[in-house]
């Protein structure tokens, strides 16, 4: 999800919602600590020079229990970012804490923004001997027929 489409998003919201992947929503007095644009400047296994940039929302809990974060507050606090980091319209990434600082990617679905999984991956599979996988087939969806029949021609 981009920048344009959270702020899109929020401007439809009376209450902001932070689902994380197993369904459960983070507490609603939430705060969301930083705002910032990331930059990844790297190489990859197979020599890339790459480079990668996001916006990062920080959520965090603390023990304000009546504590609760505001639509147009969150727009301003991005609209302030945009402003003095220079933020471009890129992807969000969401850190939230777990037993360590979790990163996700973000999604909507009307209601609630969803804290996606992201998944590690090789960027260079062509260069550095990752096997391409293999089609997997379950036995129970072959043909049922015999592979032998007596005019067949295999025996």
């Amino acid at each position: 999800m981009k920048l344009s489409e959270v702020k899109s998003a929020l401007k439809e919201l009376e209450t902001i919602g932070f689902q994380l992947p197993n369904g459960t929503l983070v507490p609603s007095h939430f705060h969301v600590t930083e705002v910032g644009k990331v930059t990844k400047h790297f190489i990859d296994c197979g020599g890339t020079v790459r480079n990668e940039e996001v916006v990062n929302f920080q959520l965090w809990n603390a023990n304000d229990y009546s504590h609760r974060l505001h639509p147009e507050k969150l727009i301003h606090i991005i609209e302030l970012s945009e402003k003095v980091l220079g933020l471009e319209d890129v992807e969000i990434e969401v850190e939230f804490q777990g037993e360590t600082i979790q990163k996700f990617g973000l999604d909507f679905d009307g209601k609630n923004f969803l804290l996606t999984s992201k998944q590690t991956d090789c960027l260079a599979k062509d260069k550095c001997g990752v096997p391409t996988e293999k089609t997997k087939v379950k036995l129970a969806d072959l043909n049922n027929e015999p592979c032998c029949s007596p005019d067949g021609n295999c025996c």
